[in-house]
């Protein structure tokens, strides 16, 4: 262990405030850069929805001050998600002093891989789910009814799917967190395979719109993910094996 792990409980406390201190800066800096494209973020949020609906039809704000602050709402949301990087980057220069080398070896990638795999989710949500979807509702929607969105409900709506998809593709980091601290293993995971199926299309059923297409989407990527968190947990050895192994080893030496 690093001579970090001897500090005292105040100067941990410090630290920590200190980095979330540089996390909250860095969203703000964010945010101040991304207010003046606020109205333009909206519109490429909102762009599989218009590109969808009839002819004639359009969003609408049904609250006077919805066409100000829903954008920035929107942009908001956007900038903590473009500082994910960096506050994943603070949390790992937080805990790094508390870990072993080869613990460290072992926890980069997953931060790295979470982040990405954070991102991938949100990209399919919108370039592949939301087209989808959109066109399932609108087409089926009666001949009599217009369609016309309030901005603020359809802001509400893509956020809660890109949060869902977002964290739905952390499942092989999800997988490989509990099979390091010796929770389960890769070996019990593959026997209840076939429970985790249903289970997994069961969530995708409560958390997605109410129409199959989006169930689908949202299911079959998961089991896809679960297989990968699967093969690649056989390389993360559970943890407290992990320091039994490596305090012998100093022990020895």
């Amino acid at each position: 262990m690093t001579d970090d792990a001897t500090q005292p409980l105040i100067g941990h406390l410090v630290e920590l405030r200190t980095r979330l201190l540089r996390c909250i800066i860095c969203i703000l800096l964010v945010l101040i850069c991304l207010l003046y494209f606020s109205n333009d973020i909206y519109h490429i949020v909102a762009n599989p929805l218009i590109s969808q609906l009839p002819q004639g039809s359009s969003m609408i704000a049904t609250d006077i001050a919805a066409p100000f602050f829903t954008p920035i709402k929107l942009t908001a949301v956007v900038a903590i998600f473009i500082s994910i990087p960096y506050v994943l980057y603070q949390v790992w220069g937080f805990i790094a002093p508390a870990l072993y080398q080869h613990e460290r070896r072992l926890v980069m990638p997953l931060i790295v891989s979470s982040t990405i795999l954070f991102y991938m989710g949100i990209a399919f949500a919108y370039f592949v789910v939301f087209p989808l979807a959109f066109y399932f509702f609108i087409h089926t929607a009666p001949v009599d009814v217009a369609i016309n969105t309030d901005i603020t409900k359809y802001l509400d709506f893509v956020m809660t799917l890109f949060v869902v998809f977002g964290f739905a593709f952390e499942v092989p980091v999800a997988i490989i967190l509990l099979c390091w601290t010796g929770i389960t293993t890769p070996k019990s995971l593959r026997k209840k395979r076939p429970y985790i199926i249903v289970g997994v299309f069961a969530v995708a059923m409560f958390v997605t719109p109410p129409d199959v297409f989006s169930q689908i989407l949202l299911a079959v990527p998961i089991c896809l993910l679960f297989e990968i968190g699967t093969f690649f947990a056989r390389f993360y050895q559970p943890r407290q094996h992990d320091n039994i192994e490596n305090d012998s080893q100093e022990s020895e030496q």
